[in-house]
């Protein structure tokens, strides 16, 4: 299907800022599962375009000028395919082994990681990977609000709650235990959920041929309904817009992301 995306996010500050860099992982590529149909970033400066280690299209907005507001958009249309598989990207799949900041398991997660029979341990990947997603959704509950981005893995579970983030945080720290690749995947979803927020994460394990998506949040394959933007180890190496900058004070952010099916 053909998805319509508009996303803006606009920063605001107490008092002016000096300078700011923001990194911006807002531009899907091309995939087996997926085609970039049209895709514009508007931004108040031009910004540096760029590939980041993950493969990731990276955008990097500097503005030295004096400013108490900054505007990023983005708008275009995606052909997303009705399959959670996607194939090989050039990337080593074990380097999704490897520990992360906010996807690290602890003793507790470990511990549930490894709670299943030999049966289960014998089964695909992908198949594990699912049993132990109905396993998670069972112990966690999905609560707007209870977490943050600097929630880490250890803290939600250890909570019961969390966003999509964090599902994804949890069971990517599970399937890594168990020597499964696994990595975060940040983008948009098309849903008629009142309520529910466009911008979305979800894991995709490796299967041994391709990498499959798996939304834990909403318990299903991640499917024609979800557009990528990025991957990575986790929500830091894969977030839309991430930055730094020189003054200003406290800032408010607001964003705001609508997807829907886009006109033949």
């Amino acid at each position: 299907m053909r998805l319509h995306v508009h996303h803006s996010t606009v920063y605001r500050y107490e008092s002016e800022v000096a300078r700011s860099t923001q990194y911006l992982r807002l531009t899907p590529r091309d995939s087996s599962r997926q085609r970039v149909i049209r895709w514009e970033l508007r931004v108040p400066v031009p910004a540096t375009r760029s590939t980041d280690p993950y493969g990731n299209v990276l955008h990097v907005l500097t503005a030295e000028l004096p400013h108490r507001e900054l505007l990023i958009e983005v708008e275009g249309v995606v052909e997303v395919d009705d399959t959670p598989l996607e194939e090989a990207d050039g990337l080593p799949p074990m380097i999704f082994l490897r520990p992360s900041a906010l996807a690290d398991a602890d003793a507790a997660m470990r511990a549930f990681a490894r709670d299943e029979t030999a049966a289960e341990a014998s089964l695909p990947n992908a198949e594990r990977a699912w049993r132990l997603m109905e396993r998670l959704r069972e112990r966690m509950a999905f609560l707007t609000g209870s977490t943050d981005t600097c929630t880490t893995a250890a803290e939600a579970f250890a909570a019961g709650q969390g966003v999509c983030q964090d599902f994804t945080h949890v069971i990517l720290g599970c399937l890594r235990e168990l020597g499964i690749p696994a990595r975060y995947a940040s983008g948009y979803l098309l849903t008629d959920r009142e309520g529910h927020v466009a911008s979305h994460a979800w894991a995709e394990i490796w299967t041994g041929t391709h990498w499959s998506g798996l939304d834990v949040a909403n318990g299903v394959a991640a499917d024609g309904q979800h557009l990528k933007l990025a991957v990575g180890l986790d929500y830091l190496d894969a977030c839309p817009v991430r930055g730094v900058r020189s003054g200003g004070g406290g800032e408010q952010m607001e964003a705001r992301a609508l997807v829907r099916l886009a006109d033949q």
